[in-house]
């Protein structure tokens, strides 16, 4: 071990065999550092961060510091680091939140270049090489082999699929699928450019994966299938009833079912959080709509339910009271105490939380 003699390293760190520690570098006390890691001079590493054998930390790094999310309320999260990941100067990654599962997890064998943030509840696999500046908003997961270009910003809440390639500057508010070049296109939005033939030849795909997938994309994002007129959703499900399904073109097709069918922006993870209700009403992909009203003091938390289908959504509804205040019951479409509850909307649905002062 190799600690420089101006480093401050807490005597409640745990740090692996062969571990380098360079000037002016700070680790704080419940940091652990996996063997033969070297942290280069002027990193910061706190929190309950825990780093993997054999990574790099690059000056001005600073991994574990507190989430910027206004509702972490000091709660202990984590911050999850595999191995081989090297972080380049100035990245930031910051750990969970309690309301985001409380946990931001990074796999083995990244590569993050100069500048990139990843903030808080973030979940990324591995072999990704992520490129300077690349800014990853709260709740974002990214899978396995995925490629981002430069300056690249992503929303929260936002996936990106297995082996895709993101061009550099492009605004990505919605999830990318696997498999697929998405680029900043020449007006607003970004578009689906091609399949990532090249990044998947490089990867091992057989030339028959890699031509199935470009078949599916010429029958689901090419222009000649979009001047039809048919929805996105009737192409993906014509794709999938074309048995047999080439097995990574059916994970495609799957992959853009979640995200369409659960949320307006197609950001998938988004029908999963459970923020308090700030608005009463949501108009559902089915065409119904969930209205949810507080009386009383505290908020309810929605969270869609696995048993969810083409023909009806399903949600859990959590009631939440506020200091001084219980919870005493829902009413309206539904009539119970249970918290949390199960709602199926096959129609349009209103229900109302009630809290009770308890003073």
């Amino acid at each position: 071990m190799s600690i420089h003699p101006t480093a401050i390293v807490d005597k409640g760190a745990k740090l692996g065999v062969e571990v380098s520690v360079g000037p002016h570098s700070y680790i704080g006390p419940n940091v652990v550092i996996g063997d033969r890691c070297k942290i280069h001079h002027m990193v910061t590493i706190e929190g309950y961060t825990t780093l993997g054998e054999d990574c790099e930390v690059y000056p001005q790094a600073i991994l574990g510091t507190t989430p910027q999310d206004l509702k972490y309320s000091g709660e202990m999260t984590t911050l999850e680091i595999g191995k081989n990941n090297i972080f380049r100067e100035m990245v930031t990654a910051h750990p969970g939140t309690g309301n985001g599962g409380g946990v931001t997890k990074i796999g083995d064998s990244n590569l993050f270049l100069i500048g990139v943030h990843i903030a808080h509840d973030c979940m990324i696999g591995s072999n990704c090489v992520i490129a300077n500046y690349v800014q990853l908003a709260g709740h974002v997961h990214i899978e396995d082999n995925v490629n981002m270009g430069g300056h690249s910003a992503v929303h929260h809440f936002v996936t990106i699929g297995t082996h895709a390639f993101v061009g550099g500057m492009t605004r990505v508010s919605s999830d990318v699928p696997p498999f697929v070049i998405f680029v900043a296109a020449r007006g607003p939005r970004p578009e689906i450019r091609m399949i990532n033939g090249v990044g998947l030849q490089r990867d091992g795909y057989s030339y028959e994966d890699i031509g199935a997938l470009k078949a599916a994309f010429m029958k689901l994002f090419s222009r000649r299938a979009r001047i039809t007129g048919s929805p996105i959703r009737d192409r993906v499900e014509a794709l999938l009833a074309d048995t047999p399904v080439n097995p990574h073109v059916e994970y495609l097709c799957k992959f853009l079912m979640r995200s369409f069918a659960h949320n307006r922006h197609g950001r998938y993870l988004e029908a999963l959080r459970r923020d308090p209700v700030y608005r009463p009403t949501w108009k559902l992909s089915n065409g119904k709509t969930l209205t949810v009203n507080v009386e009383g003091s505290g908020a309810v938390y929605k969270r869609l339910d696995g048993d969810s289908s083409h023909s009806q959504e399903v949600f859990e509804l959590t009631a939440v009271a506020d200091p001084g205040h219980d919870f005493a019951g829902w009413n309206g479409d539904l009539t119970s105490r249970d918290n949390p509850i199960r709602v199926v909307i096959d129609e349009n649905k209103t229900v109302t939380a009630t809290f009770a002062s308890t003073r």
